[in-house]
């Protein structure tokens, strides 16, 4: 069993892949550690909640009814009903559709649990970066301004805390990092 990292006081760069790495962590301040680990473990909530609920219906955005496991369809709502803008029939087309369903339920289950665990965090932030970008998309142009919105915030702090090592600080990045298949294929950490 790997033991978390926590956050050291003293100013020596770390290394996020363990000796001979050349991916090194540019956060030396034990309390930006603290806080970037506290922004990867609330942001993957964010995500595995929104998998969580859709899959069991837990009644927050998605009723008993309408849960996947009882045949719902996770992106119909959402899609049908959250869509404005240019692209608005593009994505009504393939509301609900099996494969969309399947690809992001995997998708925010995939990017919750890697955030919350600090393991696989560039492909995590990649993907949920890329997820935040298509659901601004759906409500282009956002109501409260004409161009931010809370999924560029959430994208931004994904890649953030990936480019930070974050996954390091109280989590598993650091036996993820040395892990064999992951020494050699960098894109994995």
């Amino acid at each position: 069993m790997a033991a978390l990292h926590t956050p050291e006081r003293h100013t020596t760069t770390q290394r996020v892949g363990g000796p001979g790495s050349q991916d090194e962590v540019l956060v030396r301040s034990g309390k930006a550690r603290a806080l970037l680990a506290v922004a990867r473990v609330l942001t993957g909530f964010y995500f595995l909640w929104a998998f969580l609920d859709k899959v069991f219906g837990l009644g927050k955005s998605t009723p008993s009814e309408g849960a996947w496991i009882r045949g719902g369809h996770p992106t119909e709502g959402f899609l049908l009903h959250g869509t404005t803008g240019p692209f608005a029939h593009v994505f009504d087309s393939v509301a609900g559709a099996w494969w969309l369903d399947t690809l992001f339920m995997l998708g925010l289950a995939g990017v919750g649990l890697a955030m919350m665990l600090g393991i696989g965090m560039r492909i995590a932030a990649a993907s949920g970066a890329l997820m935040m970008g298509f659901m601004w998309l759906v409500t282009l142009w956002p109501g409260t301004n004409p161009i931010m919105d809370d999924h560029w915030m959430i994208a931004m702090v994904l890649l953030i805390t990936a480019a930070t090592g974050a996954g390091r600080y109280y989590g598993l990045g650091g036996w993820w990092a040395g892990l064999k298949p992951v020494r050699e294929h960098r894109w994995l950490i």
